[in-house]
């Protein structure tokens, strides 16, 4: 087996356990993830994401800090990070990584909602109003997306039936 599968295998067996909730078990094996390929971002923040809900906020704001070395234009690792430092009191620095996020991916609907929150927090009303504004942009934008890429699908479905159906009448 290459070492790039072992890797993969590895990294899959970590996120069957996080998706588990078996977090502790997680951490060990996206530990030997990270071991076995260094450069993997999506394991940093797997892992940082396995601290986060174990509040280990030192550790999980290491691996979004690595996976921001590895990527600085990674937007999930900033708003993960954000979200740490939230937790840790540092809102300035939340608002800040969420910011960047958006930035970096101007449709992270997550990210303004982050956002959005830490502004009520912070009693800047008026910007979390904006942000839940574009959360809900975003979210008709996709359930706009997955309706027409599903009658596309239907439509094409149809023709081919039909197309079948003349075929078998023949």
């Amino acid at each position: 087996m290459s070492d790039s599968r072992n890797a993969d295998q590895i990294y899959n067996n970590g996120m069957y356990e996080f998706l588990n909730d078996n977090l502790d078990k997680s951490i060990e094996i996206l530990s030997e993830a990270a071991e076995s390929d260094p450069s993997r971002k999506l394991t940093f923040v797997s892992r940082g994401s396995a601290y986060l809900k174990l509040d280990r906020l030192e550790e999980a704001l290491a691996d979004f800090n690595h996976a921001i070395d590895l990527d600085p234009n990674y937007a999930r690792a900033f708003h993960l990070r954000g979200l740490g430092e939230e937790k840790q009191g540092n809102d300035n620095s939340a608002l800040n990584d969420f910011t960047r996020a958006i930035e970096i991916n101007p449709e992270y609907g997550a990210a303004y909602h982050s956002r959005a929150t830490l502004h009520t927090k912070m009693g800047n009303e008026d910007l979390a109003v904006e942000d839940i504004a574009m959360v809900q942009h975003l979210t008709d934008k996709n359930i706009e997306t997955f309706a027409n890429e599903n009658n596309i699908w239907r439509s094409q479905q149809l023709r081919l039936e039909s197309i079948m159906e003349h075929e078998l009448e023949r």
